[in-house]
């Protein structure tokens, strides 16, 4: 059955009509609002809230036990999406993990280019610390450009001197705004989605003349030491492809516990398909152990030190 799934979502994904002009970034979130919206899922309530000075909508699963949270950071190549957009994904994710969730509106670009997205992150995660959320007790996610945003609005709280959660997760991160992968060109054919002109559109857009190899574009170019338990799951058709292995290989390398899995024949943030796409619902499955299991596992060793007497 599910190759037949994956095969009806890239037919479905290719017929997608493309805009003979460029389109404006209002009229692009319009077009991105009205095709990939999904709802958050029954017995999730949400309510829109703000943190660190920006909208942001929480989402709460029925039954959320325990004093778990989840930020969640949205994909849309910094310049579309919402957590309106994104509230069916993230209310699965934290329906799954059985998390109290929120989702923030970071500022999108070209109004406010880089690096007001990851101000935006990490005044939401400074927020969240600062009125009492134990960081053991929290966990972060994103899609896409959220994923790179999710990393590196940790390696602007770790230069900021604040603790680090307890567990990461990344759908199909975009890490390199160099557009350097290998895949960017190799995966072209592959990817129902995405060419390399309208990735680089979005970095345009973004980061426009500045540095995009700064480590809070691009965090593959990062020293990633000391980040948390990182999952990156990612889809062998998609451009981004290269984005996620070298991001993996690059924590792997300073030190941190990373789990990369890539998805043969899945395109790019597969998971939004929950419900339709059998990977979909494991990935989801997958990734909303790994974070409740860093939560448990973070307590689990805090309830054993002891202190000296």
């Amino acid at each position: 059955m599910s190759r037949q799934q994956r095969d009806a979502l890239d037919a479905i994904l290719r017929s997608a009509p493309r805009s003979e002009q460029p389109l404006t970034p209002e009229e692009q979130r319009s077009g991105f609002a009205a095709a990939l919206t999904r709802p958050a899922p029954d017995g999730v309530a949400t309510r829109t809230t703000v943190l660190g000075g920006r909208p942001a909508l929480e989402l709460e699963p029925a039954g959320a036990s325990g004093r778990g949270r989840l930020l969640y950071l949205h994909g849309g190549g910094y310049v579309i999406g919402s957590p309106d957009t994104h509230a069916g994904l993230v209310g699965e994710l934290a329906r799954r993990a059985g998390l109290r969730a929120t989702s923030v509106d970071y500022r999108l670009a070209p109004e406010h280019p880089f690096p007001a997205a990851v101000d935006d992150g990490l005044a939401a995660y400074r927020e969240l610390l600062a009125s009492g959320t134990d960081p053991q007790d929290l966990v972060l996610a994103g899609d896409s450009a959220g994923g790179g945003l999710s990393i590196a609005t940790l390696l602007a709280a770790r230069e900021a001197g604040l603790p680090q959660p307890a567990a990461v997760v990344v759908f199909s991160p975009w890490a390199d705004l160099t557009l350097a992968g290998g895949s960017i060109t190799s995966k072209e054919s592959a990817d129902p989605i995405f060419t390399a002109a309208d990735v680089r559109a979005y970095a345009d857009l973004y980061v426009g003349a500045g540095d995009r190899a700064h480590p809070l574009a691009s965090p593959v170019f990062a020293d990633l030491t000391g980040l948390p338990p990182l999952l990156v799951q990612v889809g062998a058709n998609e451009v981004l492809l290269d984005d996620a292995v070298r991001l993996a290989g690059r924590a792997g390398a300073d030190g941190v516990e990373v789990t990369l899995e890539v998805g043969p024949g899945l395109p790019h943030v597969f998971q939004h398909h929950y419900g339709r796409l059998d990977e979909a619902d494991a990935a989801l499955d997958r990734a909303a152990r790994f974070l409740t299991a860093h939560l448990n596992a973070d307590h689990h060793n805090a309830g054993r030190l002891e202190p000296v007497h």
